[in-house]
């Protein structure tokens, strides 16, 4: 879980770096066998979209890890990246409020965010 927090931290700063919106991480540890963290956060046009998920993908990647698989990335209106114990979801604005993942995932822990600042 350590590494997990480690996986956020970068994740959260790649997000916060390229400025994308309401960015939410829900603890689903409790909750799923499918990862530890969910991270859900949105840009304002599909350009800042692909931007987002660009800068994600190289910060963890320089930080040694590993994409599992990316969906979504051609049409940018929902890029999911997969890195095991961290799921990604980058939305556009009516996207997220459509999927509405923070209501599917309520059962988990939502992660204060000033945990996971640039700062911190």
């Amino acid at each position: 879980m350590a590494d997990s927090i480690e996986m956020v931290k970068i994740a959260y700063k790649a997000l916060d770096d390229k400025l994308a919106e309401d960015i939410t991480v829900i603890d689903i540890s409790g909750v799923s066998v499918l990862a530890d963290y969910f991270m859900i956060a949105n840009g304002a046009n599909i350009n800042q979209v692909q931007a987002i998920a660009d800068e994600v993908m190289e910060k963890m990647g320089r930080a040694g890890y590993s994409l599992r698989q990316v969906e979504g990335y051609e049409s940018a209106a929902w890029i999911l990246m997969d890195y095991s114990d961290v799921v990604i979801h980058v939305f556009s604005r009516e996207d997220r409020r459509f999927y509405d993942l923070e209501r599917i995932w309520r059962d988990g822990t939502l992660i204060d965010m000033e945990e996971f600042s640039p700062e911190s």
